[in-house]
């Protein structure tokens, strides 16, 4: 595994119910970018992206 290879987790937060995401965090900091897929298909799409925006995107998820 390079630092290139997304490593994929999960919030402690998501159930089993099975409407989770997974992100690949440590590309942020290299790359600049954050993947994301959904993980009931880890082979299917990803989507990047950038680091403002998934920061922007977590600050207004917490703000309700």
């Amino acid at each position: 595994m390079t630092i290139d290879t997304p490593q994929w987790f999960k919030s402690s937060y998501s159930s089993n119910g099975g409407a989770c995401v997974e992100v690949a965090g440590n590309l942020a900091a290299p790359q600049g970018i954050v993947p994301v897929r959904d993980s009931k298909v880890p082979a299917g799409p990803v989507v990047t992206v950038g680091t403002s925006a998934f920061a922007a995107f977590i600050t207004h998820v917490k703000e309700g």
